[in-house]
Order: C-alpha cells, then sequence, then structure tokens
C-alpha cells in the first residue's frame, strides 16, 4: 500500500511529543530546550531528514511566530508596568539604548570594512539590533532564577525591540539615501508610524482588557478571556502592519498597571504558551536551507561577531553609565546575544524595500538566527547562574 505524505495533525502530535522530550532533556542537561528544539527542526527539515510536509514549514512559521511573539510580548509588558519602571527605569533605558546601538555600529563599521555593499551593511546594522525575546525569556523561566537581575534583563529584552525598530526605521532611511532613493522621509515616517502605531494600539486594548476580565469569576480571569485578547491585538497588529511583539507588550504593561484586581492574565498566558514556542522554535529550525546558509557562511560569522561584541561592550558602557551593580555590567551583554523572530521579521520588511538584495539577507539573518539559538541560550543560561553566585559576594563585601 502506497502512503501519501502524513496528516498535518498526525504531524503536528509527533512535534508537541518531540517537544516534551526537550523539555525533559533540557531538565537533567546543561542544554537549554530552546536550543533542543531548534536542532530538533534542523534534523526533521530540508537540511537533516526533511520529514516535515512543505505545506506545515510554509503555511505554518509565519502564524506562529506572529502568536510566540505576541504571548512572550504580552507577559515581558508586565515587566514594563508602571511601578517596574519607577524601581529600574533609568537603568533599563540606559542599557537597552546602549546594547542596541553599539551592536548596530559594530556590524555595520565590521561588514563595511569587509567589503559588504554599504546598503547589505545598513540593513543588517538595523537588524542587528533586534534581540530575541521567546528564548531568553523561555531560559529566564527554565532556571527558575528570580530576583533584580532577571527583572532587570526581562525588561531590557522587552524595551530593546521597541528602540530596535526605531534604529531599523533609521537604518531602511539611510539604506534609500545610498540606493539614490529620494523618498527618505517615507522611511523614517513609516518606521516611525508603525511604532506608534503598536503602540496606541496596545494601549487601546489594554485599557478594556484591565477593567474587563477578572469579572466572571472575581479575581481569576479565564484562559479564554487571556488569550482572547492577546491573539486579537497579534491579528489586528499585523492585519495593521504593525509590530505584534511591541503592541502586546504594550497591552500588557497597561493591564500590569491598571489592573488592580486581579494578575490572572499573565498566569494564564504562561500555562499555555509553551506548546505554541514550540511548533515556533521547531518550524524556525525547520524552514533552514543548507545550500544558502553555506553561500553566506563567511559574511554570517563576521555579522555573528561583531553583534555580540557591540552588545557586550553596549550592555557593560550602559549599566557603569547608570551605576549599575557589578553582576548586571558583567553578564548583562551576555544575556542578550538571542536573535530569533523580530529580526527575521526586519528582514523579511528589508527584503520587500530592496528586493535586490533578498538573496543575501535572508540567509545571513536566518543562518545567524539559527546558531545564535543553537548556542546563546546555553551563555544565557551560564551567565543567569554566574549573576547569582556573584551577589552573595557583593552583599558580603557591602556596608
Amino acid at each position: 500500500m502506497h502512503l501519501s505524505e502524513p496528516p498535518i495533525l498526525l504531524t503536528l502530535g509527533l512535534l508537541f511529543l518531540l517537544g516534551l522530550a526537550a523539555d525533559l532533556v533540557g531538565r537533567h542537561t546543561f542544554v537549554p530546550r530552546v536550543t533542543l528544539l531548534i536542532l530538533v527542526g534542523l534534523a526533521v527539515g530540508p537540511v537533516g531528514f526533511d520529514l516535515l510536509p512543505e505545506a506545515l514549514v510554509r503555511d505554518w512559521f509565519p502564524p506562529m511566530t506572529i502568536v510566540a511573539l505576541s504571548l512572550i510580548g504580552f507577559l515581558l509588558g508586565e515587566k514594563l508596568s508602571i511601578a517596574e519602571l519607577r524601581a529600574h527605569g533609568r537603568m533599563v533605558i540606559g542599557i537597552t539604548v546602549a546594547e542596541t546601538t553599539l551592536a548596530l555600529l559594530a556590524v555595520a563599521l565590521a561588514l563595511l570594512a569587509i567589503g559588504v555593499h554599504p546598503i547589505a551593511a545598513l540593513l543588517l546594522a538595523g537588524i542587528a539590533a533586534a534581540s530575541a525575546p521567546a528564548a531568553t525569556f523561555d531560559v529566564v523561566r527554565e532556571c527558575g532564577i528570580k530576583g533584580e537581575f532577571t527583572d532587570t534583563l526581562l525588561a531590557v529584552v522587552a524595551l530593546d525591540d521597541a528602540v530596535a525598530l526605531l534604529l531599523f526605521s533609521v537604518m531602511l532611511a539611510a539604506a534609500s539615501m545610498v540606493g539614490g532613493n529620494h523618498l527618505v522621509m517615507s522611511s523614517v515616517m513609516g518606521g516611525l508610524q508603525e511604532i506608534g502605531g503598536s503602540l496606541l494600539l496596545g494601549a487601546v486594548l489594554g485599557v478594556p482588557m484591565a477593567y474587563l476580565t477578572g469579572r466572571i469569576r472575581p479575581g481569576e480571569p479565564t484562559l479564554a478571556e487571556a488569550m482572547g485578547f492577546v491573539l486579537l491585538c497579534g491579528g489586528l497588529a499585523t492585519w495593521l502592519d504593525l509590530s505584534p511583539v511591541l503592541c502586546a507588550m504594550v497591552m500588557g504593561s497597561v493591564v500590569a498597571s491598571l489592573a488592580k484586581h486581579h494578575d490572572r492574565p499573565f498566569h494564564a498566558i504562561e500555562d499555555v504558551e509553551w506548546p505554541f514556542l514550540i511548533l515556533f522554535f521547531i518550524l524556525a529550525g525547520a524552514s533552514a536551507h543548507a545550500d544558502a546558509l553555506l553561500l553566506v557562511s563567511g559574511i554570517t560569522a563576521v555579522y555573528m561577531l561583531s553583534r555580540c561584541t557591540g552588545t557586550y561592550i553596549g550592555a557593560w558602557l550602559g549599566g557603569t553609565w547608570v551605576g549599575a551593580s557589578p553582576a548586571v555590567r558583567k553578564w548583562m551583554g551576555l544575556c542578550l546575544f538571542p536573535q530569533a523572530g523580530v529580526a527575521l521579521g526586519m528582514a523579511l520588511m528589508a527584503a520587500q524595500r530592496f528586493p535586490e538584495y533578498e538573496p543575501f539577507l535572508l540567509p545571513v539573518v536566518l543562518a545567524s538566527t539559527i546558531i545564535y539559538e543553537i548556542t546563546a541560550p546555553a551563555i544565557t543560561r551560564r551567565a543567569l547562574q554566574a549573576s547569582q553566585a556573584q551577589l552573595p559576594d557583593q552583599a558580603a563585601a557591602g556596608p
């Protein structure tokens, strides 16, 4: 009997079970589960055994990216509430601005130095400012480490993408100028409209969510309420060409600041976000193609090394500038190396604006994303553990 391509439901069931296996292995080894999921995606995708239906990767990866970023953005928004910003706002802003700016400058200078075309160098430099909120958040959750360092880290990761969108818009305008395109102001205005529209949409949805949820069952809104608002936010943002992660982040911040009668939306989302992240990370690995990745391997290496260098130095300088603790100055930059969905979204946007550079931009960003997601979560976990180990020494050395 001839067997046709396996049904989508069968494939999804197997992927969830692989995600469960990755979770179990991650709990008993030094390898973060995010890294394991990316490796699973590589193994079942075209780079490995090519077991997944092409339609699954093609049709499911874009919506899974939006759902995953919306869920994580909402959870990160809790770290950007008014109370949190009052407590850590100056530190978070200082570190974020410094690390994103230094990452951008380092990548631009490094790529120009090795002869990459100025337009491509500017576009990749703008993409370099983005981080990976999903991967970083999951490693923090998996480690179970809480305290000032992790609160600051999650707030930096949340604010990072807002600043990165602004810097990316500036780089789009600069690339247009270098390319002789006179629509420079339209590029800047387009970026500002995306940021402003995302902030507005998040606030517009956050206010009713803060006051309406939790009324069916006092102090404990249902999962349907929380998921409904988060998916509505991600869907509207995509429909309106806004940033799903930024919209959801603002909505979460508004809910955390205004909802005094409950905090259950965040707990409800925490209970269901892992299955979506399983699909997101596996499909990210499965979307890679070996020939495209090998074609840009040298430039990818320069991009990654320069971005990591700029990110680390920027976080250290920013932490020094705002008077952060030694643990924050030393380890924060290492926790910001992951890069994933937001960077891929920027690469797609840049490819649409400059289609002649699409065969170059997308493989570089995808290759770096895969390598980052395989290696960087382990670095983040080690940095988190080292930051905690340093805290008792600081306390002992204090007055």
